[in-house]
């Protein structure tokens, strides 16, 4: 398991970036699911650099990890902030026309179906959010 350790600003959002691409390149990934796997990280590392600590930063963990057996590269999300469960936010209704859709929702929304599958805990004051994705599946 590879393991980095940022402060929770958006400024860190490239070397979050890079550090899950290294590694799903070493792993000889597919273009499109390395890019999957960006905009997982661009959505979730800036919903906790703006809404985890209020208007201060904070410690994030990011862990990155790969079970061969399952072929499934795994992407761990650890915060101090406020406890906050992105699974069980409402989903956005995408029927709706754009001006009369609430601001908000659409990322979360993304990131659940680019994923294979996604956890969520509150542990030791801790969020942990986990992602999961099989890198042998090509959509």
């Amino acid at each position: 398991m590879k393991e980095l350790h940022v402060n929770s600003n958006v400024e860190n959002i490239p070397t979050v970036k890079n550090f899950v691409c290294s590694e799903l390149e070493r792993l000889g990934c597919t273009e499109r699911l390395v890019m999957q796997m960006k905009m997982a990280v661009d959505e979730l590392f800036a919903n906790i650099s703006f809404y985890a600590y209020d208007s201060e930063s904070g410690p994030v963990t990011v862990l990155f990890d790969y079970e061969e057996e399952s072929s499934t590269a795994i992407l761990t999300f650890i915060d101090e902030g406020k406890p906050y469960n992105p699974l069980e936010a409402e989903e956005p209704d995408v029927e709706l026309e754009g001006e009369l859709r609430p601001i908000g929702g659409l990322g979360i929304f993304l990131v659940r179906n680019l994923m294979d599958d996604m956890l969520y805990e509150y542990k030791d004051r801790q969020n942990i959010l986990t992602l999961k994705k099989n890198t042998e599946i090509l959509f």
